[in-house]
């Protein structure tokens, strides 16, 4: 059988993280090995009941049985509008400021291939998501790393970025509640975000993924609360982490609306928009009781505080994360990332996410999921407890 070569720009892709750290954990899985997986961000819960229902009634739809139109339903852009002026009082055209996304993934991606040439400079949290890589590199554009630090609460320190890298950034990426680290923004960091955007001509992207997980009674902040932000970028939403709708593929961009008409001339030509009872599922998931939600973010919460608290009692210095359904947490003396982690499914038989494949700065930590019952993560700490790597 012929083997056909790969373009360029798939042979320059960034090695796909996940992907590998699934091939590791099946390895060790096949071998007989009950793994408790606490490295991946796939939602536990199920979608809530009335969203199944509204999708199952649209299924019957005859409407939705046709091509949707391109840029997906007005009633799910109106939908998404609702929820911004609801949730943080930012009013939304629903015409002209929201685009209709296949997942928040798609629109962090596309949005490199609409503002970026070869040769751009994209400003990148490190660590971070790593999906922002492969939408710069698909671009055949540059990246430039925004350290994220412990010492200033995992925000970028702005004034260390050198000048010719700014003059050539053309796009920014931010996301909080923050992937990895847990960590949430604050006012005055954003009001500076608008500030150096507007100063260097740079489109900011805030990646708003976690945006209904923030703990001990602080709601996290919307971009686009700040004055002036729409002005220079756009908020990018998933139902997926907020409704437990990581299978649907449904999310939205909002905001400025030359970014958004960049992306939906880009979807123009990749898709046909979503199918209308997914639409459907989301407008009902965006605009009826939202109690659904506040139950998700206390179990998570609840788990947060049973996880570190039984990390503590095994010796394990860690800070609880402020936000998102991620603990983010140094690894011993000794270690690098990648070395515990191996250590860990090895001879624990428990799964976390090396810091490196976040980063150059993820490097001595690991990313811990809060996704599996507290029994599970009992005793995936209870696993860990008998390694004797921590002092008590």
């Amino acid at each position: 059988m012929k083997k056909f070569n790969y373009s360029k720009t798939l042979e320059d892709l960034p090695q796909q993280f996940f992907a590998k750290l699934v091939k590791d954990v099946s390895k060790v899985t096949s071998e007989g090995h009950d793994v408790i997986n606490l490295a991946q961000g796939n939602p536990d819960q199920p979608t809530p009941e009335h969203i199944v229902r509204s999708a199952q009634a649209a299924v019957e739809n005859p409407l939705f049985h046709k091509y949707s139109p391109f840029r997906g339903y007005t009633f799910f852009k109106e939908a998404a509008a609702e929820f911004y002026k609801r949730e943080y009082n930012v009013d939304i055209d629903p015409e002209t400021e929201v685009a209709v996304l296949f997942g928040g993934k798609a629109g962090l991606i596309e949005v490199s291939q609409c503002l970026l040439d070869e040769g751009d400079i994209a400003l990148v949290p490190d660590p971070g998501y790593p999906d922002y890589w492969s939408g710069v590199s698909l671009a055949r554009a540059e990246m430039a790393p925004m350290p994220l630090l412990e010492e200033n609460q995992y925000l970028p320190d702005y004034p260390k970025i050198d000048e010719a890298t700014l003059s050539g950034a053309k796009l920014m990426f931010l996301n909080y509640p923050n992937n990895p680290t847990g960590a949430i923004a604050t006012s005055e960091f954003f009001e500076e975000t608008v500030r150096l955007a507007k100063e260097n001509d740079v489109c900011v992207v805030h990646d708003l993924a976690y945006g209904a997980i923030g703990f001990d009674g602080e709601k996290p902040l919307s971009y686009l609360q700040t004055q002036g932000a729409k002005d220079v970028g756009i908020e990018i939403y998933t139902l997926s982490k907020t409704y437990n709708m990581a299978g649907w593929r449904v999310g939205f961009a909002v905001g400025n609306p030359s970014v958004i008409a960049a992306l939906n001339l880009l979807q123009d030509h990749l898709h046909v928009s979503l199918f209308g009872g997914v639409q459907e599922a989301a407008a009902t998931a965006l605009t009826s009781s939202q109690e659904c939600v506040d139950e998700l973010v206390s179990l998570y919460e609840s788990r947060r505080n049973f996880l570190i608290d039984h990390l503590k009692e095994i010796g394990w210095d860690v800070d609880p994360p402020k936000g998102s359904f991620f603990a983010w947490l140094p690894v011993p003396e000794g270690f690098t990332s990648q070395s515990f982690f191996n250590k860990l499914l090895e001879e624990a038989h428990v799964a976390v996410a090396p810091g490196i494949g976040f980063g150059e700065y993820g490097e001595g930590y690991v990313r811990v999921g809060l996704l599996r019952e507290e029994e599970e993560l009992a005793e995936a700490v209870r696993r860990i407890g008998k390694l004797g790597l921590f002092k008590k």
